[in-house]
């Protein structure tokens, strides 16, 4: 196939059936962009010679070094079949988990996706992970099986082995796509379930409970891997060959005259042929009889492989003129085997035609895209689709059409913004001279020569006479051109400079309505933008123009500037994009930050959030070497923030920088990155910051030898007791249960808090619906503003049921009754996993109601200063006492607040204006009729002053409570036991047997801790799977491939926060700890040491001494 031309590719992008948008994902190293390489050349862009090792996609230097891909990037295709010609725009992603965001990017703009499987590995952790990414998307899967040489050359299989292994490798990504399947259909019927509990009017058949209903009656047919289907082909991208099934059975169906369908039904799975009879039968294997896939298949590529490794000259000519093909000579001579195979099989087999032709066969068009994958795009956060503004709605049937008339919708979905070095864009790019041009450059230089020839003439005899006349008449024909050229050189030196500095941004996005046309103006719809916010700001609605628009949250209008076809490398320009397809544009840099949604309505939705399997962890200070370069490093930073759709940017209270990112290789890529394009300055970066929480645990049954804590300790615990209580300052009451009773400094109100441990599960179950929890924060506190105008959506109001369901469920026990429905808040940042329980009678408030409808008087009067409460803890769940980090899994409950004393303040100061309000307020005994008395009080005082009542909503007496509440939660937390809590990565390690003892001896020396390990079938490779402390995991990858020569590598994910067992504040109480553990107690604590290490790069205090061993000392002048 020949390069096509920029015309060619903008006439196929006008027919949306012909397109397909599919990416390439797979585990790293399983060979994605070598399987590009060779999509490539078939479109000539490469040489097919260099197709593997040129790795085209990798465009970035340290991509080509590290030998893997670190970005999602697009490219063009141009396939031929028939009649029909497609457009495939092909997106290469990154297999290592460090990058898994940029595969995120690139699974939303597609429809369908390659998922390409190592014919040795078999199914690895992140061929799970972007299987699970695909499937959340609704695209369609099919299935490349790569680096089958290797079977051959390394393994060196018989064809049988081969066989069984290949089916062996299909059950499993077929058991995995089954779980994906059957957990979807589950949910749906649990759906429907729900709903027939909240409409009981509908039909009520006889309820059998069986945990498969509505998997049989669901169509899976379309689901699973099997060649037969044609969604699965074998490839050795890198010898250049691949074949699908049906490439075989069109072969056979003219030499054996079997019919070609018989022949797709029967080439894969459990069939034998009878040669004499020309008959088809259900092989069994115990006969001895070869399966056909053998037979007819591999058995012919095992014998290639054979006669070329062995240099067998004549079976090798026998072989080329049997298949017809022509073989160059120097092919032929070359002393490489690989490159013999390469000539053969990629005429016979190419791979090319084998993959395109499946991708254009089985996966869909931009037309096919399904109503529920729409909906679920349109609906973010815990909307749902029937909640939208029916003008919104209307969206939906624009997306199913995917129309490209005039009054189509335009609707682009930006996935990320990619920086590109201005030099590289088309209109800077240095394009070929016409002949006008350089005629007339020949011309210039041929006069340029006849004067300089003519000056020299003139110099010679001018040479005696006087220093000044030949200067005079030397440069006469040269001095107006030198100051043309010193004029030309000054214009263009500072335009080079702003140039080279330049990074330009573009934005990688898919058109999904409407034609994308340069100039044209466009609305920009951020990831928080809602069309009902637009519909309160603006009173027109959707039908208003939208020149002269009130400014609206989120939403920018702008014009698209430059649209540019992406082709790997290169970019091309482009004046319209019809819908389908897949484009970069220019000039959006200032509206979009990361991901956004373009249209020309605003009543369209921002798209869902893009789901990110990799959670940013790492976190490092950094600052520039030299002070006074500080601006270029912010704005460095900026530009690095918008171009890695993971990383974060943050300034913290201390003024630091810090940069988040995924792992260790996404954190060097990044800080390359800030050094070399956008800040191009030297930086220092500080040691990882780790990060930890806080939290509280039930009293220890057994001491730290074991021993369980009986009798004879009681003195020393209370003992050690006492000394904590020391801490706590006078003034404050702790009671046995460790209830804190503390005053605010003008000792009007008092309030009594103490602290509980949650179970895990419902400390996970706090940290999966935050966002459901965020939107019922605002929904509260849009009813306590006293705006109804957010109407709760009944989906919405189901899912929060089902929420408090489930932590009623497991908040069960005589300590946990009634506490879910006195849940106040959450914290920190109000949808965080920690609780504050308001127990005090005097007011109710609770997050599932807002405040009791009943005390509306008190209301009032007290939820100013609930407030006040509510900040305290959150401030107090934000940074505990040990060392400043947030809490985790703690519930707060305020068991007593009492204001009395506050409220007779109030009275007295009353008194003068009117004695009967002085009288009602003292005279009530019990708090109820006290309450009352002083809201009578207060309503005459505030009617007589016009104030609100409690005039101190925001006097001095908020601000105490504010700091009591605060310091009440961390005291209630001292006296329980504390514990830190780590940060763990699960750690996937492959590895061949001989170095599993290496492998282990790292793990154990950075205390990590191996949950299972597993032999793979047919390998010699285990699969270890461990979890480590994130603190302990810097430099593991490259220790681990250091010790065990490269043959292991791990895979680093986040997964969860887990308690480490050590007290930090454990000394010896008992003979038996002193005798275990010496006076000191100097052995190693895991959990001081992580606690004293983030105190001191806080700068808070650390108890150690400085010096250990003051005995000798020495001085300055004698260094004995």
């Amino acid at each position: 196939m020949v390069l096509n031309s920029l015309d060619k590719m903008i006439h196929l992008q006008k027919n949306t059936a012909n397109i397909r948008n599919i990416c390439v994902l797979a585990h790293v190293d399983h060979g994605k962009t070598t399987l590009t390489d060779c999509l490539i050349s078939s479109n000539g862009i490469i040489s097919s010679r260099l197709a593997g090792k040129l790795r085209y996609m990798d465009s970035r230097e340290d991509e080509q070094i590290r030998g893997i891909t670190m970005k999602s990037s697009a490219i063009s295709l141009h396939y031929a079949t028939g009649n029909e010609e497609y457009l495939i725009n092909l997106i290469d992603s990154p297999g290592h988990v460090d990058f898994s965001s940029e595969v995120s990017t690139a699974v939303r703009i597609c429809d369908g996706c390659i998922i390409v499987v190592d014919a040795v590995e078999g199914v690895c952790p992140q061929t799970q992970a972007v299987l699970r990414q695909a499937w959340l998307e609704n695209i369609r899967p099919v299935l490349v099986i790569n680096k089958i040489d290797r079977l051959i050359v390394e393994l060196k299989f018989t064809p049988q082995e081969a066989y069984s292994h290949l089916k062996n490798i299909l059950e499993q990504i077929n058991a995995l796509t089954g779980t994906l399947f059957t957990s979807k259909v589950l949910e749906e019927r649990a759906e429907r379930e729900t709903e027939s509990q909240v409409n009981p009017h509908s039909e009520q058949g006889e309820q059998v409970y069986d945990w498969s209903t509505g998997l049989e009656d669901t169509d899976d047919s379309q689901l699973y891997f099997s060649p037969e289907q044609g969604n699965v082909v074998f490839t050795s991208a890198i010898d250049g060959w691949g074949f699908g099934i049906e490439h075989f059975a069109r072969i056979y169906s003219q030499k054996i005259g079997i019919k070609k369908e018989v022949l797709m039904k029967t080439l894969w799975g459990d069939y034998c042929i009878n040669m004499k009879a020309k008959k088809i039968m259900k092989g069994d294997q115990a006969k001895g009889k070869k399966p056909l896939f053998v037979q007819l298949i591999l058995e012919n590529i095992w014998s290639l492989y054979d006669a070329v490794l062995k240099k067998d000259k004549d079976k090798i000519d026998k072989i080329v003129t049997s298949l017809g093909l022509k073989i160059g000579a120097r092919e032929a001579r070359h002393s490489d085997p690989k490159v013999q195979i390469n000539a053969i099989c990629s005429q016979w087999l190419p791979i090319s035609h084998a993959v395109l032709a499946m991708v254009c066969q089985k996966l869909p068009s931009p037309l096919d895209i399904t109503a529920e994958r729409v909906e679920r795009l349109m609906c973010t956060g815990s909307q749902t689709f029937d909640s939208l503004p029916p003008e919104t709605q209307a969206l939906k049937a624009a997306f199913m059409k995917c129309g490209s008339e005039e009054t189509a919708p335009v609707i682009i979905f930006v996935s990320k913004m990619f920086a590109v070095d201005a030099k590289a864009l088309p209109q800077n790019k240095p394009r070929p001279l016409t002949q006008e041009e350089i005629a007339q450059r020949h011309e210039r230089a041929r006069q340029r020569h006849a004067e300089k020839l003519a000056a020299a003439q003139g110099q010679a005899p001018l040479e005696p006479t006087q220093d000044g006349s030949a200067l005079e008449t030397c440069p006469k024909g040269e001095e107006p051109r030198g100051d043309e050229q010193q004029v030309e050189s000054m214009t263009s030196k500072p335009v080079l400079q702003e140039e080279d500095n330049q990074e330009s941004f573009i934005a990688f996005a898919r058109v999904f309505s409407g034609v994308a046309r340069r100039g044209k103006k466009i609305f920009v719809l951020g990831p928080k933008y809602s069309p009902l916010e637009f519909l309160r700001r603006v009173p027109l609605g959707f039908s208003a123009p939208p020149d002269g628009l009130p400014p609206v949250p989120h939403m920018a209008y702008c014009a698209l500037e430059n649209l540019y076809l992406l082709m790997g490398r290169e970019l091309e320009y482009l004046e319209e994009v019809p819908p389908g397809n897949v484009l970069g544009i220019g000039g959006l840099q200032d509206f979009v930050l990361k991901s956004a949604t373009l249209c020309s309505l605003p009543s369209c939705p921002p798209f869902i959030p893009l789901n990110f399997e990799a959670t940013p962890i790492v976190r490092v200070a950094v600052e520039p070497k030299h002070p006074s370069e500080m601006p270029q490093l912010v704005k460095g930073m900026k530009l690095l923030n918008q171009a890695d759709p993971c990383v974060q940017i943050l300034i913290q209270e201390t003024g630091e920088h810090v940069l988040v990112t995924a792992g260790e290789v996404h954190l060097q890529r990044c800080l390359d990155d800030l050094k070399e394009r956008f800040a191009k300055i030297h930086i220092s970066v500080s040691e990882p910051i780790i990060p930890f929480r806080e939290t509280i645990t039930k009293p220890p049954k057994v001491d730290m030898v074991n021993e369980e804590i009986g009798k004879q300790q009681k003195v020393a615990v209370i003992h050690q007791m006492k000394e904590d209580q020391n801490k706590i300052p006078e003034g404050i009451q702790v009671d046995s249960v460790g209830l804190i009773t503390i005053t605010t400094p003008n000792k009007l109100a008092t309030l009594s808090v103490r602290a509980m441990p949650l179970p895990e599960e419902v400390t996970q179950i706090l940290e999966e619906n935050s966002d459901l929890i965020r939107s019922m924060e605002q929904l509260t506190s849009s009813l306590n503003e006293g705006e109804n105008t957010q109407v709760i959506h009944q989906k919405i109001q189901e899912k929060i049921w089902e929420f408090k369901g489930k932590l009623e469920q497991h908040l069960t026990g005589r300590r946990w009754r009634n506490i879910v429905d006195q849940i106040w808040s959450f914290g920190p940042r109000k949808c965080g996993p920690n609780i504050l329980v308001n127990k005090s009678e005097d007011f109710q408030n609770s997050i599932w109601t807002g405040p009791a409808a009943k005390a509306s008087k008190e209301a009032s009067r007290y939820r100013d200063l609930g407030n006040s409460i509510v900040s305290g803890f959150q401030l107090a769940t934000l940074s505990g006492p040990m060392c400043e980090e947030p809490l985790m899994g703690v519930c707060f409950i305020l068991e007593k607040w009492d204001l009395s004393k506050f409220e007779e303040q109030g009275a007295s100061d009353l008194a003068k204006e009117g004695q009967e309000e002085n009288e009602t307020c003292s005279g009530g005994n019990e708090s109820q009729e006290l309450q009352d008395g002083c809201s009578e009080a207060f309503e005459k005082r505030t009617s007589h002053k016009g104030e609100s009542p409690l005039t101190d909503c925001y006097g001095p007496i908020s601000g105490q409570l504010i700091a009591t509440m605060k310091e009440a939660c961390r005291y209630a937390l001292q006296v329980k036991p504390q514990r830190l809590m780590a940060a763990m990565y699960t750690c996937e390690i492959m590895a061949t047997s001989d170095v599993l003892g290496r492998v282990y001896a790292v793990l154990s020396k950075r205390e990590g801790r191996v949950l299972q390990e597993e032999m793979k079938e047919g390998t010699d490779m285990f699969i270890i799977k461990a979890v480590l402390p994130v603190a302990e995991s810097f430099g593991f990858a490259d220790e681990i491939r250091k010790r065990t020569s490269g043959l292991a590598s791990p895979q680093l994910v986040f997964s969860h926060w887990e308690i480490i067992p050590s007290d930090p504040f454990w000394v010896p109480t008992t003979e038996e700890e002193y005798l275990h553990f010496g006076e000191k107690a100097d052995s190693e604590n895991q959990a001081r040491k992580y606690m004293n290490a983030v105190r001191k790069r806080k700068g808070l205090y650390v108890e150690e001494k400085i010096v250990e061993h003051a005995e000798k000392q020495r001085t300055l002048s004698k260094n004995k």
